[in-house]
């Protein structure tokens, strides 16, 4: 499979003080792959969701490069960060961040708003991506009105609508019971396996049932990858 997005080298420095330095990411390499699902795990403090931030350009490494459908988005501006961002790459967090007065409908159709698609094709997506992630029927409802599980769902639907080449995931199912959580990876594999709504899933989790539905497992401690397990 052709690999979409690849870390090489990178290393993170975040200032400690007047003098001091902490070293939280030290020459990490690791490749994504299309239609795979690839998990990195560790214990707090280890560098996993560092790592996922610079890889989804949300941070910059302090050494290294992240090679993003052959160009390093290390070397971008900002502006091409940022638009980078909003429309190749999709996130999903342990916190939904949903908006409160708005419907789960509206909550998608924000997202394609600011991407600046078309009123006509804004409806026909956001009803398309409620039905692929089974909430065709609370697409009326505010986020109070949803479980746990439905909030993440919305927020998964919310990341897939503009057909993301690669979504991020940081600890997607942790505040989800083990049921919903294992429900929702379902959905991931779904969801990237169809290759439609995203091509490539990246997360973090601690989780040891969730990494069962992952196709490559790396393990991070202390700013290290210390194996690398492939299970399909």
């Amino acid at each position: 499979m052709a690999v979409i997005l690849a870390a090489r080298n990178i290393s993170k420095e975040f200032a400690a003080g007047r003098t001091g330095a902490v070293r939280a990411l030290s020459g990490v390499s690791a490749d994504v792959e299309e239609g795979r699902v690839v998990c990195f795990r560790g214990r707090s403090g280890s560098g996993k969701t560092t790592l996922v931030n610079i890889l989804g350009a949300l941070d910059m490494p302090t050494e290294g490069s992240v090679m993003f459908g052959g160009e390093d988005i290390t070397a971008l501006s900002e502006a091409k960060r940022d638009r980078l961002r909003r429309y190749e790459m999709a996130f999903v967090f342990q916190s939904v961040a949903l908006i409160g007065s708005m419907t789960a409908f509206e909550n998608v159709e924000l997202a394609l708003r600011l991407a600046g698609v078309p009123a006509g094709e804004r409806a026909r997506r956001v009803s398309e991506c409620l039905a692929r992630v089974g909430l065709e029927k609370r697409s009326g409802h505010r986020p109070a009105e949803l479980s746990g599980g439905e909030q993440q769902r919305v927020a998964i639907a919310r990341a897939i609508c503009h057909n993301p080449k690669v979504i991020f995931a940081d600890e997607p199912t942790a505040e989800l019971d083990t049921v919903t959580g294992l429900a929702v990876m379902r959905l991931f594999r779904d969801l990237v396996k169809e290759g439609e709504f995203g091509r490539a899933i990246v997360m973090t989790t601690h989780d040891e049932a969730m990494m069962e539905s992952a196709d490559v497992t790396y393990t991070l401690e202390d700013g290290e990858i210390t194996s690398v397990d492939v299970q399909r």
